[in-house]
């Protein structure tokens, strides 16, 4: 089973796979300048919560190399400034400011000259990668046990490999259902606006050998009405103390559909998605995406060049919808009451 590899070093900087080009082509690009890694977060080069907050601290360190000239504390104020313009760029994902909150501590508490602390902020943003990668794999261990013999399987946007720096968050039990012989199939909706689903999952999954069928949003329903979906398991991209879950949009109306068929709503991601200083899903912040995602599709106008658009990159799923919440901890049942 072949699992494709979204984020890693390269000989200046980090290397991505740029998913806006998939699945037609898969190109790696590297990223070294400030603005380059701000554009790949930004543009969704790179994406899913997980592998945003990698590419943004292995960004950090490959944008603010040690200068000539540059004492400590100038090295550290850069720091900071490349730090908040890296985090501007998707405001919703916990992930980002998690990772880069990280990076910019262990600067702070590194002693030495800039290249000392440069050197400390490559190990660190290594570490998170690594952790990610066992994040990975223990969500999917603990999800595993949830996915019968031959199960169909629901899913929404990617939140496989191409979304995180290991197997994924959501499809992580699923690979492991598949390595182990449960033999899985995935109905992956194609996500609109930005089809996620159709280019991405189904991509990742054929090329696991997983057998993967696409549809259109708004077919999930009568799938689930039709005896066809057993389970669904979706990705988070920040998760309420309370439980409620802000997903890429089109997840809650999923989990109202599941929860009318009697069918098992699963959401997967890692701990630190999780943010304990957000009470509910009300108080999550929803970025709003530009009018030509919808009104567009390539080049080609798929709606009137001036009509009003309402492009949410996310929505939220009460708790009330949610089955289970699978994380690199365990599996959380409800009622949610996640602390510190």
């Amino acid at each position: 089973m072949s699992i494709v590899q979204s984020v890693r070093w390269g000989a200046r900087g980090v290397v991505i796979i740029d998913q806006r080009l998939l699945p037609e082509q898969c190109v790696e690009r590297e990223l070294v300048t400030l603005e380059e890694v701000c554009d790949a977060i930004r543009t969704l080069a790179v994406r899913g919560a997980p592998a945003i907050g990698i590419a943004g601290a292995m960004g950090l360190v490959a944008s603010t190399p040690p200068r000539p000239g540059v004492d400590r504390e100038a090295y550290l104020a850069e720091l900071g400034g490349n730090a908040e313009s890296i985090r501007a760029t998707r405001p919703t994902a916990v992930n980002l400011p998690w990772a880069l909150a990280r990076m910019t501590r262990v600067a702070a508490a590194t002693s030495g000259n800039p290249a000392a602390i440069h050197h400390r902020l490559r190990e660190e943003a290594t570490a998170i990668l690594d952790e990610d990668r066992a994040m990975c794999r223990a969500i999917g261990e603990h999800g595993v046990a949830l996915i019968k013999q031959g199960a169909r399987i629901g899913t929404h946007c990617n939140t496989g490999a191409l979304a995180t720096g290991g197997i994924g968050t959501a499809l992580a039990p699923i690979y492991l259902a598949a390595e182990r012989g449960l033999a899985p199939t995935v109905f992956a909706d194609e996500t609109r606006p930005l089809l996620q689903g159709s280019r991405l999952t189904a991509w990742e999954l054929g090329q696991a050998g997983i057998p993967v069928t696409v549809l259109a949003d708004s077919a999930a329903a009568t799938l689930m009405s039709d005896g066809r979906i057993d389970l669904v398991i979706v990705g988070a991209d920040r998760i309420a103390a309370n439980g409620d879950v802000a997903n890429k949009v089109g997840t809650y109306a999923l989990a109202i559909a599941a929860k009318h068929h009697g069918i098992p709503f699963y959401v997967a991601a890692p701990s630190s998605t999780i943010d304990v200083a957000t009470e509910s899903g009300a108080d999550i912040h929803i970025e709003q995406r530009h009018a030509d995602e919808v009104r567009r599709t390539g080049h080609a106008l798929t709606a009137p060049a001036d009509v009003a658009v309402y492009n949410p990159a996310f929505d939220v799923t009460p708790a009330t919808l949610i089955t289970a919440i699978i994380t690199d901890r365990g599996v959380h049942k409800p009622p949610y009451h996640f602390a510190s």
